[in-house]
């Protein structure tokens, strides 16, 4: 077992070592090296059957326990994966960015995100690894078309408010800019730089739509089936408070670039968005990805 320092905590690396005892010393190769980030506060009784199930189509999977103190991080002990562990909480957002950072550190070709409550299919995770052979420049967004009637209506209102600010200030029409289920190929995670802040923590997800379509990555989007499990707990979503949040982030925004009515007028449809510039070809095959490398 790997213990390396964290932010504030001590943070346990397991995912190498139940690499090795399964396949020997040589772990195997397969072309794309992709990490699964998963997010989570206070959920002990989701998080190790999402990432059992996780683990079976993605070996490189890192949970940021973000605080909890319902013993999340002590039902993954035995897993194949990696926990990073944050001291206080720190919100979604800084969650996201401490994962995604750890992965790029290690050498990701992409990293996923699902969120850590059960409603996400890890049996789509094949999905977004294909798509990202067939898009390897795009940021692919798992948009929720299937089940979505039984999420609540002030959710669905305030997903919706928010989707069509955050597609004018991206210049690109997005369906579900809410969505936590998402890949993001390793060049935009280089090249977009976001602070998060615990306030504002949800503000994260959206202004990384925002800046991807600022800096001409492309979008594709990938239907993925909404589930809703009866007396689950609440999301930590609010509608309003976080929906306003986000709608504050944009109209600064917007405001600093003079409205920018080219960006509202492509989101609508009405004006063509500029060529994006994606890699050409396949470079990479997709399929199983690979675990990382054990560092030296």
């Amino acid at each position: 077992m790997d213990y390396t320092r964290g932010w504030a905590a001590v943070d346990y690396t397991r995912g190498w070592a139940a690499v090795e005892n399964a396949h020997g010393k040589n772990p195997p190769e397969s072309p794309m090296k992709i990490a699964l980030v998963i997010p989570a506060y206070n959920e002990a009784g989701t998080i190790a059957a999402l990432a059992g199930d996780a683990l079976a189509h993605c070996p490189w999977v890192i949970v940021v326990d973000d605080g909890s103190t319902d013993g999340t991080a002590e039902t993954l002990r035995g897993m194949p994966l990696t926990v990073l562990r944050n001291e206080n909480n720190m919100g979604k957002g800084a969650s996201l960015a401490r994962g995604q950072q750890h992965a790029m550190a290690q050498g990701a070709d992409a990293v996923i995100t699902m969120d850590a409550d059960g409603q996400h299919r890890p049996g789509d995770l094949p999905r977004f690894i294909a798509a990202f052979g067939n898009h390897p420049g795009s940021l692919i967004l798992g948009v929720r078309t299937r089940g979505s009637a039984a999420a609540p209506s002030l959710r669905v209102f305030a997903n919706r408010f928010a989707d069509f600010w955050i597609s004018w200030a991206a210049g690109m029409p997005i369906k579900d800019t809410q969505s936590g289920f998402r890949l993001y190929p390793a060049d935009l995670l280089r090249k977009v730089k976001i602070k998060s802040r615990r306030a504002g923590s949800f503000v994260f997800e959206s202004a990384v739509l925002i800046e991807a379509g600022r800096k001409g990555f492309g979008l594709h989007e990938l239907p993925i089936d909404s589930i809703y499990h009866p007396g689950r707990r609440a999301s930590y979503y609010r509608p309003v408070i976080d929906t306003t949040r986000i709608v504050i982030m944009v109209t600064w925004k917007l405001w600093s670039w003079l409205g920018y009515p080219q960006g509202l007028l492509r989101s609508l449809g009405l004006l063509k968005p500029p060529a994006v510039k994606e890699k050409q070809g396949n470079p990479k095959t997709p399929g199983k990805p690979r675990a990382p490398r054990k560092p030296a």
